[in-house]
């Protein structure tokens, strides 16, 4: 029991230190990545063109990490650990070499996909060693570390991508991320084990079915949201909910899965945590759009709208690390307040951002109220759902059921991305525009992202329920051992 109260600082010494640094590094590299190249693009287009491709380098991006966290039990699987993370850097490198030298944006679309299948990598890997290398009782405060590495890529990659921006030296920004990447791997091929219990062999098929399903899913919301027509937004979404329920069929009916066994099934606990989790995350990704509401309308200037932004990963960060540590009754009572706790800042941000304040310090100051209570509610359960995945999970799913959580993960914030964009066209900013028009796309933005974690709450409250089910503490391979 002292060894369980004491497990921060176990987690964060001797042998175990080191497996935190090479898991944690691996999201904090993808994480940073994508901050830098938010912040870098405009200096991107006014050099080398494609303002009419610039959406793409999001969508690519995600549609190639979603590719790579779906593929890496197989990559796990034969390749071990050190093989894989090797495997992951090389296509990250290649992405960050190819970016920094392109002379064209469609060579630039190359490189920030071929960053986004080596960044879905590494970001799957960190889930998917975390069983492999901590004792169980350790696996919510790695889960929160790991996951607290978006909180920091928030403040240090803006800042990192709008140096070289402000030095008129885009290329740097990605080029530098070439000597920090092969620093990285050497870490990892030290620490990392040969192989492991995450590299059992487990299939060699790939879900390629439900793979392209996903795919054209998010293809589908994402290009129909990037018209200013209604008629497209709508058909998109659509699209995409008919690709999702075949996919739904598809794995439900497959020998070869994205998720574990039975995790579909209407009355799986596995299914409430997946739906809990993606929810959340639909919530999170109306922060697209929080710098241009804070500028547009409340006078922030673009380097202080980005940190207020970033109030939504601060939250997280600090509720993760808080909660990481309940037990029993305190799990439960974080994974049904979160969603409460986003609900409610999702209501704040709907009734406060519109109003045309500029500068006004009490608006403001509901504003940033909204935006930490978002990120605050995320983080309250987030360890322990995750956790929880990888506990009802059968235990020769383990590796399917790891990196199904970056899958979920990085659906929802495609799709909810995607979403943001569509509510913000048809709210009005682009036609009226404006002061106007971007106070409606405000408001409305806010108000039915608000559905989501107000779904959240019943799912939530599902995952709750059911806690008492949970298996007993196993140890991992290298305890075991």
């Amino acid at each position: 029991m002292a060894e369980q109260e004491a497990s921060w600082c176990k987690l964060l010494s001797g042998p175990n230190m080191a497996y935190s640094l090479a898991l944690s590094g691996g999201v904090a590299l993808h994480a940073i990545n994508i901050f830098v190249a938010t912040t870098v693009l405009p200096s991107v287009v006014r050099e080398i063109g494609g303002l009419e491709l610039y959406a793409w380098n999001t969508t690519l991006f995600v549609v190639a990490s979603i590719l790579g966290s779906a593929l890496t039990p197989m990559l796990l699987s034969h390749s071990g650990s050190r093989g894989a993370y090797a495997i992951a850097t090389i296509l990250f490198i290649a992405g960050s070499l190819t970016c920094a030298l392109a002379p064209s944006m469609p060579v630039m679309l190359i490189g920030r996909t071929l960053q986004g299948l080596g960044g879905g990598f590494l970001f799957a890997l960190s889930y998917a060693m975390i069983y492999a290398v901590f004792e169980e009782y350790l696996w919510p405060k790695a889960m929160a570390l790991i996951s607290a590495m978006w909180g920091v890529a928030t403040l240090l990659g803006p800042a990192i991508g709008g140096m070289f921006a402000q030095m008129d030296a885009w290329r740097a920004a990605f080029g530098i991320l070439i000597p920090v990447t092969l620093l990285y791997i050497m870490l990892v091929w030290w620490v990392l084990p040969t192989r492991s219990r995450a590299t059992t062999p487990t299939t060699s098929k790939i879900p390629s079915a439900q793979l392209l399903l996903l795919v054209a899913a998010v293809l589908a919301v994402s290009v129909g949201s990037a018209s200013a027509e209604p008629l497209f937004n709508i058909t998109g979404v659509v699209l995409a909910i008919v690709l999702l329920l075949l996919l739904v069929y598809k794995e439900s009916s497959s020998q070869v899965r994205l998720l574990p066994r039975n995790a579909l099934r209407r009355n799986s606990p596995l299914l409430a945590l997946y739906l809990t989790i993606g929810l959340l995350v639909i919530g999170m990704t109306s922060e697209t759009f929080v710098p241009y509401f804070l500028q547009t309308l409340h006078a922030q200037t673009p380097l202080i709208s980005g940190y207020l932004a970033a109030l939504m990963a601060a939250g997280w960060t600090v509720s993760e690390i808080w909660s990481s540590s309940y037990k029993h009754n305190g799990i439960r009572r974080a994974i049904v307040s979160g969603p409460v706790l986003v609900l409610a800042g999702m209501v704040i941000l709907a009734l406060s951002t519109p109003i045309y304040a500029q500068g006004g310090w009490l608006v403001l100051a509901f504003i940033c109220l909204g935006l930490t209570l978002i990120g605050f509610g995320i983080g309250l359960g987030w360890p322990h759902l995750l956790t929880r995945v990888l506990q009802l999970a059968p235990d020769d799913d383990q590796d399917t059921a790891a990196t199904s959580i970056t899958t979920v993960q990085l659906l929802a914030t495609a799709l909810g991305s995607a979403l943001a964009g569509m509510l913000a066209n048809l709210g009005g900013i682009n036609h009226p525009g404006g002061i106007e028009g971007t106070s409606s796309a405000a408001f409305w933005l806010f108000a039915i992202l608000a559905i989501a974690p107000l779904i959240a709450i019943g799912s939530a409250m599902r995952v709750a329920s059911a806690l008492e089910q949970a298996k007993p503490v196993r140890l991992s391979a290298k305890t075991a051992s």
